[in-house]
Formats: C-alpha cells, structure tokens, sequence
C-alpha cells in the first residue's frame, strides 16, 4: 500500500532529553496503525510532532508527499490531519453540536464552509460516534465517555484523511471499550486512515493491522499485533527482564 504519512529519523528534545530519538516508520493509506509503549515512552510526542504542536529538531515528516515538519498546526490540520487529545477540552458554554460544527468550521481544508453545511457535517458525525441524540446537550452534562466521543467527533468534523486518537479509550470499562472499538471501525469503513496510541490491547490486537512499540524515545519494534506483543523486548519494556525470559523460554 502506498504511504500516506513518513516519518524519516524524527527527534525531539527537551532540553537535553531526547523524547523522540531517530524515529521512522510509515503509515500506509487505509491501515489502523496501533501504537504502544510505556509511560514516557514518547508516543505522545510523536503525535504533537504529527499535528504540528512541536516541531521535530531532526528528521522530516511528510504527509501525501508534503514535508510538513515545519508547518504550522492549522495549516497540518487543513492538508487532512485530525487529531484526539488525552486531556479533553470542550468549549463549555456550546453545546455538544456546537463544539463538533468549530471542527468543521475552522478545520476543513478549502473554502471554509457555510455555517448550515457545518452543522449538518456535526450531525452526520455524531451520529458515527453516537451522540446522535445529544446534540443540543450542553457539554456539563455529558459523561467521560460521551466527552472522549465529542473529542473524536470533533477531529472527525474536519474531514480528515488522518485521523490521530490519542488514549481515546483510558479509563473506559469493558462494555465501553467494546463500543469504543465500533466506533473505531465505522470511521476506518469510511476511508479513513487511523493511528492510535492506545494501552488497551485489546484495542490493539482488535482493530489494528500494524503495531509500533516506542521505548525511551526509539522504536523498539513494529509488526502484527499478536507477533509484537510476543516479542521478549517488549515484554521487557512493559514488565521487566523476569517475564520476557519467561516468554522467551515458553513460561
């Protein structure tokens, strides 16, 4: 498949501490790309080096062909990339069908669009992500879940070819995993192409076609799924040098 997003030796510091060091790997139009990592492990960064949040201090970045390591957030986000955040920040004064029309609104590449088109793109994708009866609801209201969806419909208002969810499932329970991971399909049977940074495996191994493990800011390993969560260096990165000889021994 042909890539849609490259990354080639991407590096970010802070100060003297290198968050992404030398990362590359790319992402193929139409895939589900999972990443995973441990805490710190720089999967975050990346996204922000993506979106255009930071600027890498090495490497390049290209979408579709573009160089976009230097661009701007808005202009990134114009070219079709969407993004999630962990931390949800809704406008708290609009209501849920409001915060989805700014995605549409501000987002969209090309002429920006009537404010009536706008709010019918923020139906259609509530629907998608269903919120579809909680349009008039003012954000307060709405549960965690119900937020992390807003968030999603919000990135997925601005039409993105790209679209970036960053730990969309923290703190959901089984039953909401499990509708988390519907809503995931319904937006890749759109034709959108997905990367999610995630520490449900379950969410890893079930919708994603290729895996990156980050670990202290380089990658640490990429395939399937199921291959990848076997791999004794990821064991280790996750619980330590016991359980990935035990996993290399067939314990």
């Amino acid at each position: 498949m042909t890539a849609l997003l490259s990354l080639v030796e991407v590096t970010r510091r802070f100060g003297g501490v290198a968050a992404l060091d030398t990362v590359s790997f790319d992402v193929a139009a139409g895939e589900i790309l999972g990443i995973i990592g441990p805490n710190g492990a720089g999967k975050t960064t990346l996204l922000n080096c993506v979106s255009g949040v930071h600027r890498p201090n090495h490497g390049s970045i290209r979408f579709e062909g573009t160089v976009i390591s230097r661009m701007p957030a808005y202009r990134i986000a114009r070219l079709g990339i969407g993004r999630t955040f962990q931390v949800v920040k809704p406008f708290p004064s609009l209501t849920v069908r409001e915060n989805t029309a700014v995605g549409a609104l501000y987002g969209s590449a090309g002429a920006r669009p009537r404010v009536g088109d706008a709010f019918a793109r923020a139906d259609e994708v509530l629907d998608t992500v269903g919120l579809g009866g909680r349009g008039a609801a003012l954000v307060s209201s709405l549960t965690i879940p119900e937020r992390k969806r807003l968030e999603v419909a919000r990135a997925l208002a601005m039409r993105p070819r790209l679209l970036l969810l960053d730990e969309v499932m923290a703190g959901l329970n089984a039953v909401e995993v499990a509708e988390a991971l519907e809503v995931v399909r319904r937006i890749h049977g759109a034709g959108v192409t997905i990367v999610l940074i995630e520490h449900v495996m379950q969410v890893i191994v079930g919708v994603c076609d290729r895996t990156v493990v980050l670990h202290q800011g380089r990658l640490l390993a990429e395939g399937r799924p199921r291959d990848v969560l076997r791999d004794p260096r990821v064991v280790e990165a996750y619980l330590g040098t016991r359980y990935a000889r035990e996993v290399t021994d067939g314990g």
